[in-house]
């Protein structure tokens, strides 16, 4: 099958990203529209809700401009970039914890492949999707491999999702469920890097980036 980035993919794509920023953006939305019929009586719940939705929708837009966006291939990016940004998407909700050293061996060597941080960026959102109940992600680094886990009730790769990675479904039988893992599989080769998913153990998934060369 010649995998392709074809209309169909970039469509569910933008359905899944807008899907995600709907509810952040649409409580910003409800916040401005409180504040306008209580004025100073609406007191501090209003603008907490407003900051807490805006911090929300930023930081899923920028790991989504890291995963999905040209500037994320840059080599210039580096792990504690990524870092930072998967705590500011996970940190306010509380419910994904990460536990991994951005400055210690992350299996690359002592250069970054380019796309690197793009290719966690796009594990760190496959794990996500793994984990319905929350839970915990973690990096570490091989031989010329980096391995991502994602532990939780319940964690386990959607159905298909392994082989959308593979880019083994005809762009016209994806949803929406199955695209990130698509458009990673399609990245992963576009940047010669090679991404699996399986289930490690009873509510543990495994992620695999093996790295150019």
């Amino acid at each position: 099958m010649n995998a392709t980035f074809e209309p169909r993919v970039l469509e569910l794509l933008a359905s899944k990203v807008c899907h995600d920023l709907i509810s952040p953006i649409g409580a910003v939305n409800n916040g401005i529209e409180f504040l306008e019929e209580m004025g100073p009586d609406a007191g501090e719940e209003a603008t907490s809700l407003i900051a807490f939705s805006a911090q929300q929708a930023s930081s899923k837009l920028q790991v989504y401009r890291m995963a999905y966006g040209a500037g994320g291939a840059d080599t210039s990016i580096k792990p504690e970039d990524a870092h930072k940004m998967f705590a500011g998407m996970i940190e306010p909700e509380g419910k994904v914890k990460q536990d991994w050293d951005p400055y210690g061996d992350l299996g690359h060597g002592e250069e970054r492949p380019e796309a690197f941080c793009k290719m966690l960026a796009c594990a760190f959102i496959l794990a996500l999707e793994c984990m319905p109940k929350g839970g915990l992600f973690k990096i570490e680094g091989g031989s010329g491999e980096t391995l991502i886990t994602a532990e939780g009730d319940d964690a386990a790769p959607k159905d298909f999702m392994a082989s959308a990675l593979a880019l083994e479904i005809p762009a016209d039988a994806l949803e929406t469920k199955h695209v990130h893992a698509y458009v990673t599989g399609l990245l992963a080769k576009n940047y010669n890097f090679h991404v699996s998913i399986e289930q490690n153990e009873t509510n543990s998934v495994i992620i695999r980036i093996v790295n150019p060369n």
